[in-house]
């Protein structure tokens, strides 16, 4: 933004138009790495959020439930061709949001966001059930796989564009309806999302409200919906669970992630040290997934500190222009403040062996960080810091690291380096983590699940088991005796 344009007016995007929000409230929307109001966006009231659930629901009565697999594979399929074709659109509106460097943004994000579409265009024509039979005398039975009808969600600030695919793309392909709003902070790519959505969906099928957490709170508890999908913190995830319970309503939520990563003493310790810093520093470590809790063996650990400070040193922060720079800034500066206070909370026992500070004055940057010495107890081991911080612990025996890796209240994500098969399959068995990589880490496909355990939620985001949250089964009989 230069200093002569002036902050974007952002509306809702409402039964195939942009709308406006019915009281004027609106919030800034700030550039991370600048620190200045680029848009101005709708706080979305119950009356806005009502709005947008009746557009949804008379979508779905109105031919979107009685649309064929077909049907919707084709509109998908189109949907994500448009979305290669604006995507210039899309990384200047992501770029603005989050001040993610432009060409990360361009390879490392579109491709995903056309990827989950278009796998999800193929999966709306692979539900299957149980073959229809005779279970009882007189009677065939069979299974109805439906859409479940209205479904809202809520998309986090860390990858707008690509959450709101990973939610859009099993909803219309099982049948459904959606009302989506996106983070307070990061509203403008899923807004232009809609926008181009619509031309390949009937107004209605997709809606997106924006506003605070009390316009999240009135889409949970709208009568409307009979799922709530909702990818954010596990404090979040508490408060969609008791407030969706009163209504009874179906849940879907990834939530935080403390991800163990595992480096025994026969692992590359030089591949290991590069792979983990770019799994730990991507995004600004801002990733449920991210690489950002080392346990090292005994004998490796010294040489792997040493190689992961190197790989530290030589990571750099930077602007959305900045070609060099592996990551842009934290997302806000109430994330800004979180991050710097777990450094300036760092315990004696503890040495920060790089990084550990804001980097620069303007924009909510941050220095890649490493922290060696931690004991298990310690918050920086045990809480989710979403930035770019790798912790460095040492274990005694395969058992101890275990033990260690599953004691945190997470089970989103985890991975093993080792040379030894045998020893990879077994730990990846026992770790209590809804994904385990092998001598990788944070790589995702959309064909396989991603989803966790205990306080990292439950149910899955891609592959076809996603289309199992979005979906209700039914069972059909038929009498066919002879009267």
């Amino acid at each position: 933004m230069t200093e002569q344009s002036s902050p974007r007016v952002l509306r809702n995007f409402v039964n195939g138009a942009y709308t406006e929000a019915r009281d004027g409230r609106t919030s800034e929307v700030v550039d991370p790495a600048t620190g200045e109001v680029i848009a101005h966006a709708p706080v979305s009231s119950a009356a806005d959020v009502d709005a947008a659930f009746q557009a949804a629901q008379a979508a779905f009565d109105g031919g979107w439930r009685d649309s064929t697999p077909a049907e919707r594979q084709i509109a998908l399929n189109r949907f994500a061709d448009a979305v290669d074709e604006r995507a210039d659109e899309l990384v200047a509106a992501e770029v603005a949001n989050c001040g993610k460097p432009v060409q990360t943004t361009k390879d490392e994000e579109i491709w995903q966001v056309t990827d989950a579409l278009r796998f999800f265009a193929g999966a709306a024509r692979n539900l299957e059930g149980k073959a229809a039979s005779e279970y009882m005398a007189d009677h065939t039975s069979w299974i109805r796989r439906e859409p479940i009808g209205v479904v809202g969600q809520i998309t986090p600030w860390n990858y707008p564009m690509a959450m709101a695919a990973w939610k859009i793309g099993p909803a219309l392909a099982a049948g459904n309806t959606l009302v989506l709003k996106p983070s307070d902070t990061t509203p403008m790519s899923t807004l232009l999302l809609a926008e181009i959505a619509a031309d390949f969906l009937p107004p209605g099928v997709f809606n997106v409200v924006t506003g605070d957490r009390d316009t999240g709170r009135a889409l949970v508890e709208n009568p409307v919906p009979r799922l709530i999908s909702l990818t954010g913190s596990t404090r979040a995830g508490f408060e969609v669970a008791q407030s969706a319970s009163a209504d009874l309503k179906r849940l879907h939520l990834e939530l935080g992630g403390k991800a163990p990563v595992i480096v025994f003493d026969d692992a590359d310790v030089e591949r290991a040290a590069a792979g983990i810093a770019e799994a730990g520093y991507f995004n600004a470590g801002q990733d449920c997934t991210a690489a950002t809790r080392v346990l090292a063996g005994p004998r490796v650990h010294d040489d792997f500190v040493a190689a992961l400070t190197e790989q530290a040193r030589k990571t750099r922060t930077g602007g959305p222009q900045d070609t060099g720079a592996a990551y842009g800034p934290l997302n806000n500066a109430a994330q800004l403040d979180r991050v710097s206070g777990f450094l300036d909370r760092v315990p004696g026992h503890a040495e920060v062996l790089a990084g550990g500070s804001r980097s620069g004055a303007k924009g909510f940057f941050f220095e890649p960080t490493v922290v060696a010495g931690l004991r298990q107890g310690d918050e920086l081991v045990t809480d989710e810091v979403f930035g770019p911080v790798i912790t460095v612990q040492r274990f005694d025996d395969e058992d101890t690291a275990v033990a260690w890796a599953d004691s945190v209240r997470y089970g989103l994500a985890s991975s093993v380096w080792t040379r030894d098969h045998a020893r990879a399959l077994r730990v990846s068995r026992r770790l209590d983590f809804g994904c385990v990589w092998i001598n990788t880490h944070i790589p995702i496909v959309a064909e396989m699940p991603h989803g966790g355990f205990k306080h990292s939620g439950y149910g899955k985001d891609l592959s076809l088991y996603s289309l199992e949250d979005y979906t209700r089964v039914k069972h059909v009989m038929s009498y066919i005796g002879r009267d």
